[in-house]
């Protein structure tokens, strides 16, 4: 557990307890002293066992891991493990009735709903942090510093299979070194959102390029090839800044890099995304789920500056506290 985690804990102690108060019924009782209130909670908390099972995204995965170990800290009982199974894969996982909290990089698809009603599945759309969609490469590449919307289209619009081999395809300035890309699986809510983005169309992309599921995968082939480039969350770039550099985006009103502010603002465009976590109405009415819910959405902000994700604003912070408490009450 990093320093981080620790002054994030202590600070999220007390939040916990009106959580697992309230989830576990205690929170409506006003008989008994202070002393034996603090101990009704104290039990109730210890009461507290089970399995929140969470997959989807692997760019929200790290959130979610986050907002697990903390809140495993104070409830080492309720098990949290995180799947990376992909927006896509996670969804059918998710819809099936297989898992708890379904973890994506991008919004739920009508397919997925009609899945999800088909199973007689419920459950609500949470926004938890904000990413900017990062494109990057090996910090021997000291030509593609800023990279036009229209250049990113050149290299990974489906018409540029076995044509775009080199930078020099792509712009006669750069060098001609092999062009080669690194990207999400077709599983991946980040692959949907880049395409949709880049290339006008989601899921139109070139099929020569080296996919994976797993971002490091991403780290290792782009930062051992001097033409390579690929693009996953902020996130992983700032925990692979020395190895990779991101490069600016512009989209039409100059280079901007993508950053904490620039995502918030809106001005990294067109790839900074909200990022979303959809628990199960029927999970819900399970507490340990509750427990958790009512710690990630209460202690939002923390989580995300500690797992390095771009938090949410006063507004829409105050969007996800009502958007868990309407689930919560639809759940019953």
């Amino acid at each position: 557990m990093t320093s981080g985690q620790r002054r994030l804990s202590a600070v999220a102690t007390a939040a916990l307890v009106v959580a697992l108060a309230a989830a576990c019924g205690g929170g409506d009782s006003n008989t008994g002293g202070t002393d034996s209130a603090s101990q009704g909670t104290e039990t109730n908390a210890a009461a507290l066992t089970g399995e929140v099972k969470a997959d989807g995204s692997s760019t929200v995965a790290p959130l979610t891991q986050a907002a697990s170990e903390l809140f495993g800290e104070e409830q080492p009982q309720v098990k949290v493990p995180v799947g990376t199974s992909g927006t896509g894969g996670g969804f059918e996982k998710f819809c099936a009735g297989e898992t708890d909290i379904q973890n994506a990089s991008r919004a739920i698809k009508d397919e997925e709903k009609a899945a999800c009603d088909a199973k007689g599945i419920k459950y609500s759309e949470l926004t938890v942090a904000t990413d900017a969609l990062t494109v990057v490469v090996p910090k021997e590449n000291t030509w593609a510093t800023c990279l036009t919307t229209d250049q990113l289209k050149k290299m990974w619009e489906p018409a540029a299979e076995g044509k775009i081999k080199t930078w020099k395809d792509v712009d006669p300035k750069f060098p001609a070194e092999e062009l080669k890309l690194y990207g999400p699986g077709t599983d991946s809510g980040t692959f949907d959102y880049f395409t949709d983005a880049i290339n006008g169309e989601e899921g139109a992309s070139r099929k020569d390029y080296s996919p994976s599921e797993n971002d490091n995968d991403i780290v290792t082939g782009v930062s051992g090839a001097k033409g390579g480039l690929g693009y996953f969350g902020f996130t992983y770039f700032e925990e692979n800044a020395d190895k990779l550099t991101a490069v600016q985006i512009d989209s039409g009103n100059g280079c901007v890099a993508p950053s904490v502010e620039t995502a918030q603002n809106g001005t990294y465009a067109p790839l900074s995304r909200p990022l979303f976590i959809y628990p199960s109405a029927a999970s819900v009415k399970r507490p340990e789920v509750a427990a958790f819910l009512d710690f990630y959405v209460n202690n939002i902000d923390a989580i995300a500056k500690d797992a390095k994700y771009i938090p949410l604003n006063a507004e829409q912070t105050a969007k996800l506290k009502s958007d868990l408490q309407a689930l919560k009450s639809q759940a019953g």
